[in-house]
């Protein structure tokens, strides 16, 4: 539920200020609503940048299918039929609504979305240290390199030193301009091995910027407690207490010290507003959608994940990170892009399939609901596969038709905000090992998303030790605008 602890302190109605907000679901993390919405305004600044540049500001808000694991670049956005049978492997490539964009033949229903996105086919970065997936997603969706790796590539777990995930950062210099969460995760956490979260919390920000943690399956029945009032709280009371709040706020200001030490101030109001609402009930409601959508996007977790997040961006939520639904080291022959083992029998049959309906549903979506102007929408993986098959290249073992790990170039889609689409930006050579034409680091794509946001990805915050940092060294790609 959410709560407020501390002392148990009673108002002049009687209900005690642990009740005052005690209004239905769990409290996150241990942190009631009102707390987590206080601390982020305490750091909210507005980044004004001297002037204009191409795609700054064009989006409002954000969705990251974050496809980890590490899907094949070569077997799903990049294919190359010319290059040799233990590089090419059994895909044919077939035309996109793009003339001159080829795809693979595993993702058909994208080809006929591809005017609306960009493939950036020159993502690349070298893996010191970052050659396995904690590393390398705590690259990607942080913008840093951690501080300790081992040989393996596997981290300490998360810990309060950590940078902060691109979502905690929008949530501080953006937050909704309506009541809703400012980010999302979902349907489950990072994971490789026992490394469980890291890189995806508010880091040395601080919890109250960590995202909502959504980890249930929007393919089952969800429990949305945490959004619903308690059976012995109905509306009208609850309204009545808001009701009180507003009057001891507006006739007692000489108390504003001792209201504030209370938390009687606006983020009682907010979260408040968050219940009531309903808003965040309501996104987080699919049986709202008729059964075509759901059946659309794909009656499995990562569809409904993704159709989850349109809706989530629609009631105002800036930022939702879609997490593939496997683990990293998963096995491949359920649901894990990780395919050192088995490569394209995992993707014809089960990985394709679901990103193909998810991925081009939600462009076709947010682009009939007007939304895709303001909406960035980018699907990417930490690296990609190696082209040559059977070959170790991470130290891992591989089958004569399983990749290992590739970052030295790979594939993203970007779209929305002001991205053409449409347009491959940057070139592989002819065997997607290397890039040939501008190449494009993970620090890149982050400030493009800052970029796109409004924020200067320069901003500096501050660490846990009080050291200056900006939110990423990498520079926005201004010629996908």
């Amino acid at each position: 539920m959410l709560s407020i602890p501390g002392k148990k302190a009673q108002l002049c109605d009687g209900v005690s200020r642990r009740e005052f907000l005690r209004v239905g679901g769990a409290a996150m993390l241990g942190m009631s609503l009102p707390q987590i919405l206080a601390l982020q305004a305490r750091a909210n600044t507005i980044v004004t940048p001297s002037q204009t540049l191409n795609g700054f500001g064009k989006a409002k808000s954000v969705i990251l299918m974050f496809l980890q694991g590490g899907p094949s670049h070569i077997d799903i956005w990049d294919p190359k039929p010319d290059a040799p049978s233990n590089v090419r492997g059994e895909f044919k490539p077939i035309k996109t609504n793009v003339p001159g964009i080829w795809l693979s033949e595993t993702m058909p229903r994208l080809a006929k979305q591809m005017d609306k996105a960009t493939l950036i086919r020159s993502v690349s970065y070298t893996p010191v240290g970052l050659f396995n997936h904690t590393a390398a997603m705590y690259q990607m969706v942080t913008g840093s390199t951690p501080d300790k790796v081992s040989p393996s590539g596997q981290l300490d777990p998360p810990s309060p030193k950590d940078h902060p995930n691109v979502a905690s950062h929008v949530a501080k210099f953006l937050p909704p301009e309506v009541p809703m969460l400012a980010g999302v995760q979902l349907p489950r956490p990072l994971q490789e091995s026992n490394i469980i979260g890291k890189g995806g919390t508010g880091g040395f920000l601080g919890r109250a910027y960590d995202p909502y943690f959504f980890f249930q399956d929007p393919n089952e029945e969800v429990k949305l407690d945490e959004f619903s009032l308690r059976e012995e709280i109905p509306a009208a009371r609850l309204k009545r207490r808001a009701n009180l709040l507003e009057t001891i706020n507006a006739s007692m200001p000489e108390l504003e010290k001792v209201a504030d030490s209370y938390a009687l101030n606006e983020y009682y109001e907010k979260a408040y507003d968050l219940i009531l609402s309903e808003r965040a009930r309501n996104a987080f409601d699919l049986t709202q959608e008729t059964d075509a959508m759901r059946d659309r996007y794909g009656r499995h977790t990562f569809g409904q994940s993704v159709l989850l997040a349109r809706r989530l961006i629609e009631a105002g939520t800036r930022f939702v990170q879609v997490n593939w639904p496997s683990v990293a080291n998963g096995d491949p022959n359920t649901t894990a892009w990780d395919t050192h083992a088995a490569n394209f029998g995992p993707l014809r049959n089960l990985h394709c399939p679901k990103l193909d309906s998810a991925v081009s549903s939600l462009l076709d979506d947010l682009d009939q609901r007007g939304l895709l102007e303001e909406t960035l929408v980018l699907a990417i993986g930490e690296f990609g596969r190696s082209p040559r098959l059977g070959v170790s290249t991470s130290g891992n073992s591989n089958s004569p038709d399983g990749r290992d790990h590739w970052p030295y170039c790979y594939t993203g889609l970007i779209a929305g905000a002001g991205i053409q689409g449409g347009q491959v930006y940057g070139k592989s050579d002819a065997t997607g090992s290397t890039p040939l034409e501008d190449p494009v680091h993970p620090r890149d794509i982050l400030a493009t998303v800052y970029h796109t946001l409004g924020i200067n990805p320069k901003t500096e915050v501050f660490n846990h030790l009080d050291q200056p940092r900006e939110l990423v060294s990498g520079e926005p790609v201004l010629g996908l605008f």
